[in-house]
């Protein structure tokens, strides 16, 4: 049996692990520091590695522990080298233990496994000994996010004061869960991410000294879905190569990587994404299932077309700073055209329904059902007009009626908002009474939010109650001002006590009878009259008779609505609207007071001259 038959086999990841700084891709700024530091002499007794994994966290920190303990002996006519240097051409003395986690002086603990005070005191322990060979005693703890409270403070005062020989470096990912205080002891450094374009090159070098034939469509792939790990790429490639031996092809193309992957094309991606904005529902479908019978994910490809909505968004809010080296020609190319013809709003609508469509999708028991309908929504959604549109269709459908907006900007009013079922108001104001708003659930009828509406005077009238009166709050002449003296009060169960279940029978100077409606509270009643006396300062008697009575002041709310909700039905426009957008409807019509829209109106127009 041959040497290379009987050697276990080193993943990409393992054989290609950088040694020196000069190895390290993408990290130039923490790799400039250390390198002035180590110059100038300024060495940290602490370092914090951080970032995202594949990063090189922890290939950093022994490439460091290599250098604060490179040592070359004299010999040929080299001098020796016997002090912390960046610099390191050869292997020293130390280097190939330290690289393969061996040196006796260089002690890594993963604190995933080691996350107790009793771990901690071992080393604080053992840190009062100089080292056995090296120059500096170099403890390495992987995970360091992973310690326990108890393991953290007993570091504090060895990691803010060690020995001369210890040197402490720490790597995590989850750097918002190391304590500030073990923060403020060490030196951070943050470990970017890999952008696309180094990525690339980096993959091509490897994949030139394994002889490995790779298209470059299949590197931007591994690029992207590496997302920024050199680790994770280098993974990706490793199965890649595997995958295209297995095929017996001598050349690893893009549909090969988007096999393995479970992707789906991106220029079908692509095709996708315009079919739902076109509104082609059926065609839009059709494509994603035959995605689907390709082996495609339907989350991934929901997260493509996320993908796909975020980049025209950049495109089309800054073009010049969106730079996707990821990205074929041909993307980009359409990317920028699609960009030009969408609206932001289109898109952002877009982006929304896509990033709530991926929680269903996880979290649905039918991923690929929960897709569809996704799907249907976006293309629902994409076809429906715009504000502007909408109140010019519906102006068209009117026939230019006396009662139409005289406004065509189509900008939102100031007071247009949107309440908790998602729709927004629909304002109608007349010029003799209170503004009546009814409410539209169907979110792109918001056209009609933005106009005014002149009602006819009989929906305009305000509704007259016999229990109102203009005397001061704090005479009580009817249920109505018991309840809002309630409301003042913040007493908000006897309130709704008052409207819901009270009908008057009789009401007097500090005497109330009434009648109570079924499941009245029990002793409602004589607790409204000592809360009346304590709020009043007099004497107020509240009985029960049996007698029919009014209506509550909740009937008489309901009966207002009902046929506030008739009138504005019944009126042309809003009919209009709601045979316009199917399935649309009337929430809620709200009285408002007009006096202090024409107070402000005045103000506003004083404060402008």
């Amino acid at each position: 049996m041959s040497d290379q038959e009987n050697t276990a086999y080193r993943v990409l990841a393992r054989k290609y692990r950088p040694s020196t700084f000069d190895d390290l891709i993408g990290q130039a700024p923490m790799v400039q520091t250390l390198t002035n530091a180590f110059k100038l002499g300024r060495i940290a007794q602490a370092y914090m590695l951080t970032g995202v994994r594949g990063v090189g966290k922890t290939t950093t920190a022994r490439i460091l522990a290599r250098a604060l303990n490179f040592e070359v002996s004299a010999r040929d006519g080299q001098e020796a080298i016997s002090a912390p240097t960046i610099d390191m051409p050869e292997l020293g003395e130390h280097c190939a233990a330290i690289i393969e986690s061996r040196h006796v002086d260089v002690i890594e603990m993963d604190a995933a496994s080691h996350t107790s005070i009793n771990d901690i005191r071992e080393i604080i322990e053992a840190s009062r000994y100089k080292p056995a060979s090296a120059r500096y005693k170099v403890y390495i703890i992987d995970e360091v996010h992973m310690l326990s409270t108890a393991a953290f403070n007993g570091l504090l005062k060895t990691l803010e004061e060690p020995p001369a020989h210890v040197k402490f470096i720490f790597a995590t990912t989850e750097i918002r869960k190391v304590p500030v205080t073990v923060l403020s002891r060490c030196q951070r450094f943050d470990l970017r991410r890999i952008d696309a374009d180094t990525m690339t090159t980096y993959l091509k070098g490897i994949a030139g000294k394994e002889n490995v034939s790779i298209a470059d469509e299949a590197f931007q792939l591994l690029a992207r879905a590496s997302e920024g790990s050199a680790r994770d790429a280098l993974s990706l490639m490793d199965q890649a190569i595997a995958h295209g031996a297995v095929k017996g092809s001598g050349d690893i193309g893009e549909e090969d990587l988007r096999d393995m992957l479970g992707l789906a094309d991106r220029a079908r991606i692509i095709d996708l994404f315009e079919l739902l904005m076109s509104g082609k529902i059926a065609e839009a479908l059709a494509e994603f299932n035959e995605q689907y019978n390709s082996g495609a994910d339907p989350a991934v490809v929901l997260t493509d077309l996320s993908e796909f909505c975020h980049l025209l968004t950049r495109l089309k809010a800054a073009p010049d700073v969106t730079d996707q080296g990821a990205l074929s020609p041909r993307e980009k190319e359409r990317g920028a055209e699609l960009a030009a013809q969408l609206s932001m709003r289109v898109l952002s609508s877009t982006w929304q329904i896509l990033l709530r469509g991926l929680q269903e999708v996880a979290n649905a028991p039918k991923p690929l059902a929960a897709a569809d309908m996704v799907l249907v929504r976006l293309a629902y959604a994409a076809d429906l007009p715009s504000p502007d549109e909408a109140l010019r269709q519906l102006k068209d459908q009117t026939g230019g009626a006396q009662n139409a907006p005289a406004s065509t900007s189509g900008a939102p009013s100031s007071g247009g908002g949107v309440n908790a079922q998602g729709a927004r108001p629909v304002q109608a104001i007349s010029s003799g009474g209170p503004q009546l708003r009814a409410v539209v659930t169907e979110h792109e009828a918001v056209a009609l939010a933005d106009e005014s509406i002149a009602l006819p005077e009989t929906i305009a009238e305000p509704v007259s109650d016999p229990n109102l009166n203009d005397e001061p709050q704090q005479q009580l002449n009817s249920l109505a001002d018991i309840a809002e003296m309630a409301s003042e009060k913040r007493d908000l169960m006897l309130k709704m006590a008052v409207e819901r279940y009270m009908r008057p029978v009789r009401f007097e100077a500090g005497r109330i009878e009434v009648a109570m409606t079924p499941g009245a509270p029990a002793g409602i009643a004589g607790d409204l009259g000592k809360k009346l006396s304590d709020w009043t300062g007099q004497r107020w008697m509240v009985s029960v008779v049996q007698a029919e009575g009014a209506t509550t002041l909740y009937e008489q709310a309901e009966a207002d609505k009902a046929q506030k909700m008739a009138e504005i039905r019944a009126h042309p426009l809003v009919a209009a609207a709601l045979e316009t957008f199917p399935g649309a409807r009337i929430v809620d019509v709200v009285d408002r007071d007009l006096s202090q829209d024409t107070d402000n109106k005045d103000t506003d127009k004083n404060e402008q001259e």
